[in-house]
Parts: C-alpha cells; sequence; structure tokens
C-alpha cells in the first residue's frame, strides 16, 4: 500500500507540473474585441472620406487601431491552441499511465517487501542450514549397485560377514571401502569410511575426511549434505591446502546459492593445482557460470593456469638420469619462484617452494622464503600452519 501512494503522489505531482507550464495568466480575447477594432478602423475610412481628419492623423490612427486588432486575434487564436495543447497531453498521458501500471502489474511484484543484500544472503544462509540431511537425500537416489562381476559381488558379502565379528579391524574396513566404492555401492562405502575414521582416531588425515565427504556426495548423487559438510570442514582444518575438499567445499557454495563464495575457493584452487589434477574438469564445466553469477564474469581463458608437471613430464623423468632429473626438479623449482616473487600466491605454493629447497639441499634459501612467507601471511593462522609444517620437511629448526 506504502509503494501505491507514493506513486500516486509522484504522478498528481507530475501532473500539476506539467499543468503550471500549461496555465497561462491570460484570458483569450473575446470575439467582441476584435469586432470594435474592426468597426474603428471602418470609422476612420468614413472619416477620411468625408474630410474631417487629415491625412497622416487617419493613417497614425489606422496603424494603432490594425496593430490593437492583431494582438487581440493573437491572443485568441493561442487560447485556442492551448486547449488543444491540453486534450493532446491528456490523450498521451492517460494511455502512457495504463500501459505503466499494465506492465507493472505483469512483471512486478505489488506489495512484494524489499529485498536487502544482506536479506537475501540471509534467507540463503537459513534455506542451506535447513537443507536436507545424507539420509534424506540418499532416500531420492536408485540403487547403482553393480553386480555383474559375481567374484566381486561374493568377496563383497564375505569381507562384509567377517568385519562384522571383526568391528576393530581397520585395515579390514579400509579394504572394504574401496570394495564398495567399487561395486558402486557408496552409502556403504561411506559407512565404512566413517568406521575407519572411528578407528583411526587423532591419526585420521584431511585425506580419510576428505574421502568420506567424497564418498558422501556420490550416495547422495552429486548433492552436499550437512554431514559432508562437517567431514569437509574436518579436512580443511587438518590441511588447509586439501584440493579434493577445496573442491566439494565450492560445489557446496555453488548448490547453496552462494556463487560469491564458490567463485574465490575454485579460483584459488585452480590456481593451485597442478594439470592432470582430478577437480580441474568438473570445475572448468561450472566455473563460467559460477564467476557470472558471482559479479566477476570470467572466461576460461582468463583464470589462472594450473602450475608444476603434467603427469606426462613425471613419466618422462623417470627415464632421465639422475643428473638430469636433478636439473629438470631445479629449474622448476626456479619458475615457481619466479612467479611467487612476480604474482604472489598463496600458502600452499610458498610452502611448496620451501619444501622443494630443503629437497634439493639448499637450506638457505628455503629459510629466506619461509621468513618471507611468515611476514606475508602474519594474518592467516591456518596458512603460517602450512607454512611451519613445510619448514619442518625441509629441515628448518624452529
Amino acid at each position: 500500500m506504502t509503494f501505491w501512494i507514493l506513486a500516486g503522489l509522484l504522478l498528481v505531482a507530475c501532473v500539476a507540473a506539467m499543468g503550471a507550464a500549461l496555465r497561462t495568466d491570460r484570458a483569450p480575447a473575446d470575439r467582441q474585441d476584435v469586432a470594435v477594432y474592426r468597426d474603428q478602423l471602418r470609422e476612420l475610412d468614413r472619416d477620411a472620406a468625408r474630410g474631417v481628419l487629415p491625412e497622416p492623423e487617419v493613417a497614425a490612427a489606422r496603424a494603432e487601431v490594425a496593430r490593437r486588432l492583431l494582438a487581440a486575434d493573437r491572443e485568441r487564436t493561442a487560447g485556442s491552441r492551448q486547449g488543444w495543447t491540453a486534450l493532446g497531453l491528456a490523450l498521451v498521458a492517460l494511455p502512457t499511465l495504463v500501459i505503466s501500471v499494465g506492465v507493472y502489474l505483469w512483471i512486478g511484484a505489488p506489495g512484494y517487501s524489499d529485498l536487502p543484500l544482506q536479506g537475501r544472503i540471509d534467507r540463503i544462509e537459513e534455506a542451506r542450514a535447513a537443507r536436507p540431511d545424507q539420509a534424506s537425500a540418499e532416500a531420492g537416489v536408485p540403487a547403482r549397485v553393480d553386480d555383474s562381476n559375481p567374484d566381486m559381488t561374493r568377496m563383497a558379502a564375505q569381507l562384509r560377514e567377517v568385519l562384522e565379528g571383526r568391528t576393530d579391524d581397520l585395515r579390514g574396513w579400509r579394504l572394504a571401502v574401496q570394495t564398495e566404492a567399487g561395486l558402486g555401492d557408496y552409502a556403504a562405502a561411506w559407512r565404512a569410511q566413517d568406521r575407519v575414521l572411528a578407528l583411526a582416531g587423532e591419526d585420521a588425515t584431511a585425506d580419510d575426511f576428505a574421502l568420506l565427504a567424497e564418498l558422501m556426495v556420490a550416495a547422495a548423487d552429486g548433492y552436499v549434505s550437512p554431514e559432508a559438510e562437517r567431514a569437509l570442514a574436518e579436512a580443511l582444518r587438518r590441511e588447509p591446502a586439501n584440493g579434493t575438499a577445496r573442491y566439494y567445499r565450492g560445489l557446496m557454495y555453488a548448490q547453496g546459492g552462494r556463487p560469491d563464495l564458490a567463485w574465490p575457493v575454485w579460483r584459488a584452487l585452480v590456481a593451485d593445482s597442478r594439470p592432470g589434477d582430478p577437480w580441474l574438469d568438473p570445475i572448468y564445466a561450472r566455473i563460467e557460470d559460477v564467476s557470472v553469477l558471482a559479479g566477476y564474469p570470467t572466461p576460461l581463458e582468463e583464470l589462472p593456469q594450473p602450475s608444476g608437471p603434467a603427469a606426462e613430464d613425471l613419466a618422462g623423468a623417470a627415464s632421465m638420469s639422475p643428473e638430469d632429473r636433478v636439473e629438470m626438479i631445479a629449474g622448476m623449482v626456479d619458475g615457481l619462484a619466479a612467479r611467487l616473487a612476480d604474482e604472489g600466491g598463496p600458502p600452499s605454493d610458498w610452502a611448496r617452494l620451501i619444501t622443494s629447497y630443503g629437497v634439493l639441499g639448499r637450506t638457505d634459501d628455503a629459510a629466506r622464503v619461509y621468513a618471507e612467507a611468515k611476514m606475508t601471511f602474519t594474518d592467516d593462522p591456518a596458512g603460517l600452519d602450512v607454512l611451519a609444517r613445510a619448514a619442518e620437511q625441509a629441515g628448518l629448526t624452529p
């Protein structure tokens, strides 16, 4: 209602402004005024014919009366035109008003409350927090277990029977994860992985939690549930640079209506990746659309390029002599150092450079880079942890 009141007042103000522009303070001349001036001209003609007035006076009087007659006639004509102008304005304004209101009623949202950005974000976060859990998501996914291999199916069944009496067999449960995942029974696989985490306790790695999340997502047909989100958070707490966890974290944001958060996660992951990393192709398939929705439209060719050697390069390095292999590695390390010096990079890149220097025996260079990186990431506790682990691996003393 407030909107319509304001719109109505605005319309009245506009009409009043246009009416004021058309209003005139002078009334149109009456037809009688014109007739009087014409009678005066005829009277002057008669006086001139009778010789009552000299010709110069007659001419001057005739010019003055003619001037008044023309002025009166112009005023009368202007009044007539003003009437037609107001009518034309009405003929234009009325259809415009009708069309404007009609279009708004068609594509607008009368009575809908304002949606400021923060309010929309709050609603999205509320919906994300209330999204379906893992069990609900799995309930809607049809069974896709591959039973085409009788031997594999029989072995999986036997393994399940064995593990029923050996609940503390960590190695057996890890084998169960692989077996169930190989059959396509991802629901059974993630439950086996959950048992692995319970048995591993504090020794569970970031990859263990990332695998749990990945199996949950597969069991839910690509959906990142709240339970999978918690597994991802635990993986990233242990290892902020974990590629699998970062990929699914970005996917979670993209699914939850937060492309503004998915975009920086995926963009940074692409920059930190190496050619052939398994998450690159699914990221490339969606990141352009995500960048548009996030407000930073970026074509694929403008994304940061994965760094480091491809799988083919590593395979070729196996056939090199030790000296050539060391030279190749040193060249890649120097390239990474040059890129970080020119463009900077995330803590994981600096950590890779520190450990690489340690492997090459360049301890002084590793210490120098570590000191520089600590200054760069002073306000990033997680990044400092990554750097500290890299320094330890490089043989640097605290």
